[in-house]
């Protein structure tokens, strides 16, 4: 590691209770859960926020910058949010059409916002237990035309995409789109692992060097991040700090089901981190470190 960790950690998710019981839903679980997780050592948070009534994600730009300049607030971090699930009933109706990074926009134009989710490309969710129980999943879909909207958004306002890999074409894909945005901010390849999701690769140290033998010819010195959802990340973080690669913990990302906190997550996180001799980065290490030129 030639530099200190960014820890991330997701809290929550689109998930709901039924899936991931732990999850922080109304605005001051959120807001407190956000401000646990920086103070245990996480310099980005990433969050979606829910209507309460429904327990649904919603994606309010008001009510997403509550949560952020609570957060904020309260502590420094990098807090960031999420996008519609095209194709998903995870967030309510399917969304075809554009329009889905107008939360961010807003967010973007006030000033609220560092980071923004692009995911470049669109990929099968089908989970293990569901295909052998022939329960049929959902195609995630990001068609090119939403994931340009939200680049020009992110350079519009000057915010860092942070890519979900959930395959190893969306590196290229998304190495080659962000090179039409000259002013694009450094993208971070969130390098994306499942257990339980039968897309990308499992949490194996093989999958880690494949996926940054890629990034390497795409997108040489491009920051990098291990994630996932439906996954135990951990043993992946001494290979990942050793390798220079970023490391993101959470209640969304964990198996459904999970018993431990999101500060209690991140807490672990960071003394795995420690052992494989990497310190954790401060919000300030993470801006300086994106920082141009």
């Amino acid at each position: 590691m030639t530099g200190p960790v960014w820890l991330e950690a997701a809290i929550n998710g689109p998930w709901g209770r039924s899936r991931q019981p732990g999850i922080p839903i109304s605005l001051p679980e959120i807001i407190a859960d956000g401000v646990a997780a920086a103070r245990a050592g996480a310099a980005i948070i990433h969050l979606h926020v829910y209507d309460e009534a429904t327990g649904r994600q919603t994606d309010d730009w008001q009510v997403y910058a509550r949560a952020i300049e609570a957060i904020r607030s309260r502590c420094d971090a990098i807090v960031y949010p999420t996008i519609p699930i095209a194709g998903s009933g995870f967030a309510g109706d399917a969304v075809s059409t554009s329009g889905r990074y107008a939360h961010l926009d807003e967010l973007g134009r006030r000033g609220l916002v560092e980071w923004g989710v692009i995911d470049p490309g669109s990929v099968n969710f089908s989970g293990f237990g569901d295909i052998a129980a022939g329960v049929p999943g959902f195609v995630y879909q990001n068609p090119e035309e939403h994931i340009r909207e939200g680049m020009a958004i992110a350079e519009r306002h000057r915010l860092h995409p942070s890519f979900a890999v959930y395959e190893p074409g969306f590196t290229r894909a998304g190495a080659a789109l962000a090179a039409c945005y000259p002013a694009l901010p450094v993208p971070i390849y969130r390098l994306m692992f499942s257990d339980g999701y039968a897309w990308g690769f499992p949490p194996r140290g093989w999958a880690l060097a494949a996926h940054l033998a890629l990034l390497a010819d795409c997108a040489p010195g491009a920051p990098a991040m291990i994630a996932g959802l439906q996954v135990d990340i951990r043993p992946l973080v001494e290979d990942a700090v050793g390798r220079g690669v970023h490391v993101r913990v959470g209640l969304e990302d964990a198996p459904f089901g999970e018993a431990h906190s999101n500060p209690a997550l991140v807490t672990e996180a960071a003394g795995l981190i420690a052992r494989a001799g990497g310190t954790l980065a401060a919000p300030a290490d993470v801006r300086k470190a994106l920082a141009p030129g």
